[in-house]
């Protein structure tokens, strides 16, 4: 079997693949590779590379991977970087104050103003403020993937930390664990979809019966809250 050298477009991918998976650098996945299609990996023997295929090399190296993550990472070697050539949707003017007993919100996404990522593995978080009557989109933060990190999740949990509550597709206990340590509320939404029907959805949870966290979220005192249990329980 040759074992030549990777050209530079294989070299590459596999840069770009590790990036998206968690403590993982090219080396890692080089070894998981060469178990799973032989050394050099190819185009074409990528092209064949099956996310099952990479849970079981190694003797299961990423077998606990998400799902989710790995078919980022398997689309990245096949060629397909998932690169969204679009623009990042323009942001709204807010100044803080400007929506009282408001929350803030991001959402993982790698397309337009779209919740279809998973967050270890998303390019970007979309970021809403969102009261009971409206909702803004009043940034969009970039993951550096360039950054040195030795924790990649606790550095996205740091990127939101502002918010109150993440929407993702997919999301890890450990990640999850880390979110949560910042106390951000992660909620998973498998489906994915537009992210403003999501926002128009949370403004309606708002106004209408918010559980005690979001309601403390909102500031409101905690009778109020107290109120909220007592609402759900007369439901």
């Amino acid at each position: 079997m040759s074992t030549g050298p990777l050209s530079d477009d294989i070299a590459l991918r596999i840069a770009l693949a590790a990036r998206t998976l968690p403590d993982t650098d090219p080396a890692r996945l080089i070894r998981v590779l060469k178990d799973a299609v032989g050394l050099p990996p190819t185009a074409e023997s990528l092209a064949g590379l099956k996310v099952k295929d990479l849970k079981q090399a190694a003797d299961g190296e990423f077998a606990d991977l998400d799902q989710a993550v790995l078919k980022a990472a398997l689309a990245i070697l096949k060629g397909d970087s998932g690169l969204d050539l679009t623009p990042p949707p323009a942001t709204e003017p807010y100044a803080e104050g400007d929506m009282p007993d408001s929350i803030r919100v991001a959402c993982a996404s790698d397309t337009g103003e779209e919740l279809d990522g998973h967050f270890g593995a998303a390019r970007r978080f979309l970021v809403y403020q969102v009261s009971t009557t409206e909702h803004r989109l009043i940034d969009v933060r970039t993951v550096d993937e360039s950054s040195p990190s030795d924790d990649k999740n606790a550095a996205r949990a740091a990127l939101i930390a502002d918010c109150q509550v993440l929407y993702v597709v997919s999301i890890g206990g450990p990640a999850a664990a880390k979110v949560i340590k910042k106390d951000i509320h992660p909620i998973k939404d498998d489906k994915g979809g537009s992210a403003r029907e999501r926002m128009l959805a949370l403004q309606t949870i708002l106004a209408d019966k918010a559980p005690p966290w979001l309601a403390k979220a909102m500031g409101h005192a905690p009778e109020e809250r107290i109120r909220f249990d007592r609402d759900e329980v007369d439901a």
